[in-house]
């Protein structure tokens, strides 16, 4: 008989602009990078906004998502936040930057900086 419990979706799939945006920032840095973290914070109009910063190591209880060349660590505190979350890159006239597809956002500010989930 099959197995009845649902698998658990990935916790970030990345795109390929994303990728590419990931090497492009890892190549800049100064030091030895393992790669991408994202995280969430209390921030905004909304509660909670994203942020990504450089990972020099892998902290305890992260989990790491390895897709198209790049690694991304995510924040413990974060990942019941992201999880089924895409993580792309945007560059139009109006912004560049990574965006997130969450599944989990309920409500987002009209300006796009912070989510409620």
């Amino acid at each position: 008989m099959g197995s009845t419990l649902k698998e658990r979706p990935k916790a970030l799939t990345i795109t390929d602009a994303a990728a590419t945006r990931v090497k492009t920032l890892m190549a800049k840095s100064d030091k030895p990078i393992l790669g991408l973290r994202v995280g969430v914070k209390a921030r905004g109009c909304s509660g909670m906004s994203y942020f990504v910063e450089y990972a020099e190591e892998k902290k305890k209880f992260e989990e790491v998502v390895e897709d198209k060349g790049v690694t991304i660590l995510i924040d413990p505190a974060a990942t019941m936040f992201l999880i089924g979350s895409e993580m792309d890159y945007v560059e139009d006239k109006f912004q560049s930057g990574f965006v997130f597809k969450n599944p989990n956002e309920k409500a987002r500010c009209g300006c796009g900086e912070s989510f409620t989930v």
